[in-house]
């Protein structure tokens, strides 16, 4: 996966590329991050890659020819098609189902709008989609960027420890991730669960599944809207006694007394018949203008 970020900071992502996972990533060649400075591209001394909005109005506006010419660097350079993504507020939201759609492309391009954004003539010729990460207003795309980049890697094989940790997390199936303790068991007079203590795999399987559910109504109730959490994931959750089901509004179907947990739950809590909607890819556009 090659990631190519066309920002007027490029330092800001120096700490981000340089720590953790990434950093392990990039030394191991499963990701690749190029970083492109649009002042680059400006045409006079001062690199000036902003000006005034027409109109009026408060703030500058990215200027379109010094990114046009910077998307072009890239888009003419040898390698798959990219998919060019602008980040704005105004944008599609981000969720996992579309970071798994963004997975499956080889290149993204990343356009880390300023100010008050980018040319609009910049976006329609280029763009083959905008984003957001979330209902609110950052200082500009770069914060975005590294989100993208850590969600969308976090995919690639390879760059997970144990897949089994993709599999238990948050969103991954629809449902937040259930609490997780760890030692001591007793801490401040607090418990650890006495589930998750009795070293049956399918009961505590159950136990984070149930927790999983209750989780996602106390905080997203509207997660459980979404078709896919099906008819076993309900009997899990009714099935099971957890700290936090006494919070929630238990309206799922009961369980039967003679239902057992199947296999799939026993040795994924998450690993359900309840997958997300249907995902439909994002790849680049084969209708853009032609870009010169």
């Amino acid at each position: 996966m090659i990631f190519e970020i066309l920002t007027l900071f490029p330092d800001i992502f120096s700490s981000f590329l340089a720590e953790s996972l990434i950093a392990k990533a990039l030394g191991k060649k499963l990701i690749q991050v190029e970083l492109v400075n649009i002042r680059d591209f400006a045409d006079d001394r001062r690199r000036t890659a902003d000006d005034r909005p027409f109109g009026g109005g408060p703030g500058m506006v990215l200027k379109p020819q010094p990114l046009a010419l910077a998307l072009d660097s890239r888009l003419n350079s040898p390698g798959p098609k990219p998919l060019v993504v602008n980040l704005t507020p105004s944008g599609r939201l981000l969720d996992q189902n579309l970071v798994r759609s963004l997975a499956q492309n080889e290149r993204i391009i990343l356009i880390c709008g300023r100010y008050e954004g980018v040319d609009q003539r910049v976006i329609d010729l280029y763009a083959d989609m905008e984003l957001s990460i979330g209902d609110y207003v950052l200082n500009g795309g770069e914060v975005p960027a590294m989100v993208v980049i850590e969600a969308v890697s976090r995919l690639t094989p390879g760059f997970m420890g144990k897949t089994q940790s993709l599999l238990d997390e948050s969103h991954s199936y629809g449902l937040l991730e259930a609490p997780v303790y760890t030692r001591p068991r007793l801490f401040r007079g607090m418990d650890v669960p006495e589930q998750l203590l009795s070293g049956h795999h399918a009961q505590i399987a159950a136990f984070r599944l149930a927790e999983a559910v209750a989780k996602t109504r106390e905080v997203r109730p509207e997660l459980l809207d979404r078709p896919g959490l099906v008819e076993e994931t309900a009997r899990a959750f009714n099935r099971i006694d957890s700290p936090l089901k006494a919070k929630t509004d238990n309206s799922l179907p009961a369980l039967k007394a003679d239902q057992e947990i199947s296999p799939e739950l026993e040795s994924n809590p998450l690993a359900a018949e309840d997958q997300p909607a249907a995902e439909t890819t994002v790849e680049s556009s084969e209708t853009k203008p032609e870009r010169s």
